[in-house]
């Protein structure tokens, strides 16, 4: 998927247990850190040797020490025996702690490689994502690709290291006997078929009805208020109940596969041990083989069916993390929709592009390294979210260096639509936008948007400080920079208030301010980045009416000097601009000072009445 379509189902891939399609992509996350897997894989092999001495040991010690009376004979095995359990121990912990570490180390490199990748994408990613399953993609599936590699490939490879010895110990052992234990495997192999087949279905239902739950969840608790305010609590809790209930019933399926496999694979190892006995202790009567050759066969058997159990719980892992790794690589494999000119990476001059118009060149950033004017121009934009539903249609408008310029017009009209893509969150399918005759799409983005102050109706505030979010834009600003813009927009009467001044804390999208201080905030943060151009949209409709005459203060006081496109529903606000722009369905209808538009009697008129009668 590159760019568009969303992920609305992508909590329902239900990946093979084993993928070498997503393997081969996993496994370079793995070449950093091969030493340590090379180190791990030979501490299995170290410690899987030392495990099946001991059983061995046992059988020696009852044939040779215990049944010949020989207590010396007897004391050696018994230090053998400690230091096999010993050395089985020390292996153990040293490939445990490096499994970790490696899973660890992964988690972090491949969570940073995510986050930073969603940093790049383009605005239309994220209209068409929940920011929820994001989330979820950067922190449970990241965890459970990490638990894949240090639960996952070399604990499986030390289960295979131990079926195979202790299969090479039995037939060494007695070969008659080992048939006799193997006998059981077919029976064994087909409980594992089908307690996987069921257990894929079960798995499929809670990870859909999982994806389900957490979706209400996000939902309702991010709308509490509304829920309260609509007085919807036992209505929402009933909802939430069916949902849980539904999330229930398919953990309850899969914990009856499980609870029912565990006991299958008991009774088939109780009866290879029961065979085990009758042959055995019949081969011991007869004296065909020694007692302590018995008791470590019977050791040797006990122990085999435990990673074959093992192996089937790491089905489960597997099946997992290969859906989590499907869906994190659709999302490292979507492209940004929104480029930079060829070249050009960061904003860093790596490339030439050309100025269209009048033919000068431009180095990469090196058309905004000059002082920029803040002349815009659209000429002939289209523009559609999706296919060939056009909320722009071929728009053509210029500003002036210095202008200020006012875009009004209805609900849907395409006003906010018109500023997005000259901050190239979107791209025009057709016509262009230039900026001092640049078109817009041959400058980097990140030196476009800082020439691009830009204060919205909704405002976003960072957890952290006053200042923190004061300097967001910008790098070594001083605090007295700070503190001079919060003064011009007037926010520096309510900072000083609060306990710490600048200092203060910011909680999470700024919760302990109010709207119209988030609002002054947010004028204060784009003056601290001196930008030419300023955007202004809605920006004033969420303050009350006195914080509003102080800001429209400090508005015209910040707008002097620059390029400023506003959008205001409230055409009182506007009736200074040096021109008005207004947009019907999608087009550019009228255009004019306010007293023209006023003398012109058309839509900004009926518009105007409409408000002021109201």
């Amino acid at each position: 998927m590159h760019g568009s379509g969303g992920y609305h189902d992508d909590d329902l891939v239900l990946g093979k247990a084993y993928d070498q399609r997503l393997v081969r992509r996993l496994l370079p996350y793995l070449r950093p850190y091969r030493g340590k897997v090379a180190l791990s894989v030979a501490l299995v092999a170290g410690s899987t040797a030392a495990f099946l001495v001991q059983p061995r040991l046992i059988g020696m010690a009852i044939d040779e020490g215990l049944r010949a009376r020989d207590p010396d004979r007897l004391l050696a095995i018994a230090l053998a025996f400690c230091g096999a359990e010993v050395l089985s121990f020390a292996f153990a912990y040293a490939q445990s702690y490096l499994l970790q570490s490696i899973g660890q180390h992964i988690l972090r490199d491949l969570r940073m490689q995510l986050f930073s990748h969603l940093q790049t994408l383009s605005v239309e990613f994220f209209d068409r994502n929940p920011v929820g399953r994001l989330v979820t993609r950067v922190t449970n599936d990241v965890a459970a690709l990490a638990e894949l590699f240090s639960s996952g490939f070399i604990v499986v490879i030390g289960d295979l290291f131990l079926i195979g010895g202790l299969a090479v110990a039995m037939l060494l052992l007695d070969a008659n006997l080992a048939l006799r234990v193997f006998a059981v495997m077919p029976f064994l192999i087909a409980a594992t078929i089908v307690f996987r087949n069921r257990v894929r279905h079960t798995y499929r239902e809670v990870r859909r009805r999982l994806a389900r739950l957490n979706a209400f969840l996000q939902e309702h608790v991010a709308g509490a208020r509304v829920v309260q305010l609509f007085a919807q609590e036992a209505r929402m809790a009933a909802r939430f109940g069916e949902v849980n209930e539904s999330h229930y019933a398919a953990t309850r399926d899969s914990v009856f596969y499980h609870a029912l496999f565990t006991p299958v694979v008991t009774v088939i190892s109780a009866t290879a041990i029961g065979l085990l006995l009758w042959s055995g202790g019949v081969a011991v009567a007869e004296q065909a083989i020694q007692i302590g050759v018995l008791v470590a066969f019977i050791n040797y058997a006990m122990t085999l069916f435990e990673p074959i159990r093992d192996l089937s719980e790491k089905y489960n892992i597997f099946q997992g993390a290969m859906a989590s790794a499907e869906r994190i690589f659709r999302i490292l494999d979507t492209r940004p929709t929104v480029v930079d000119p060829a070249g050009v990476a960061g904003g860093r001059e790596e490339g030439v592009a050309r100025v269209e118009g009048d033919g000068a060149p431009l180095r990469g950033a090196g058309v905004l390294a000059r002082p920029v004017r803040g002349e815009i121009r659209f000429e002939n934009v289209w523009f559609a979210y999706e296919g060939e539903r056009w909320v722009l249609e071929d728009v053509s408008w210029s500003a002036r260096p210095g202008e200020r310029v006012a875009i009004v017009g209805a609900t849907g009209a395409g006003k906010s639509t018109t500023l997005a893509l000259l901050q190239r969150f979107y791209d025009p399918q057709r016509g262009r936008i230039l900026l001092d005759g640049v078109d817009i799409r041959s400058i980097p983005q990140r030196e476009l948007r800082r020439r691009i102050g830009t204060v919205q109706q909704d405002v976003f505030l960072f957890s952290g400080t006053i200042d923190g979010n004061l300097r967001l834009g910008v790098d070594g600003v001083s605090r007295d920079a700070l503190v001079a813009a919060a003064r011009a927009t007037h926010a520096d009467g309510f900072i000083s208030r609060l306990e710490g001044g600048y200092d203060a804390p910011v909680r999470e999208r700024g919760a302990t301010l109010s709207v119209g201080q988030r609002q002054l905030l947010a004028f204060a943060r784009t003056l601290v980045c001196d930008p030419p151009v300023l955007v202004l949209d809605e920006a004033t409709a969420s303050v009350d009416v006195e914080t509003e005459r102080a800001l429209q203060d400090a508005v015209w006081k910040v707008m002097s000097g620059r390029t400023a496109l506003v959008i205001a529903h409230r055409l009182s606000t506007i009736e200074g601009m040096d021109r008005i722009l207004v947009m019907h369905h999608g087009r550019l209808r009228e255009e004019g000072s306010h007293g023209e538009l006023l003398a012109r009697g058309g839509i900004y008129a009926k518009l105007y009445r409409l408000q002021f009668a109201e």
